[in-house]
């Protein structure tokens, strides 16, 4: 069970650079063009799309990213406390 809770907390923190990485690129134009923004893109967008029915655009920013970066962060917290 402890090798399996690792595991996941491994994904879970591999996952959230990959979400950061995808953030960062939205300000370099045309970055989702690249094969690297695609690759990103194909990776995070299914797990974005259920999020962004909450309509979280304001300030001219979308914080969905925000929203399961802290959804990560708290299951990867019940996860570390079930160790």
């Amino acid at each position: 069970m402890t090798v399996v809770i690792v595991f996941l907390l491994e994904v879970l923190k591999i996952y959230s650079y990959i979400l950061l990485a995808y953030a960062f690129i939205s300000w370099i134009p045309n970055a989702y063009d690249s094969s690297i923004g695609r690759l990103l893109t194909s990776l995070v967008r299914p797990i974005l799309v259920p999020f962004q029915r909450f309509k979280l655009q304001f300030l001219g920013v979308d914080w969905t990213i925000v929203l399961v970066l802290f959804l990560i962060h708290n299951l990867s917290r019940i996860l570390s406390w079930l160790l």
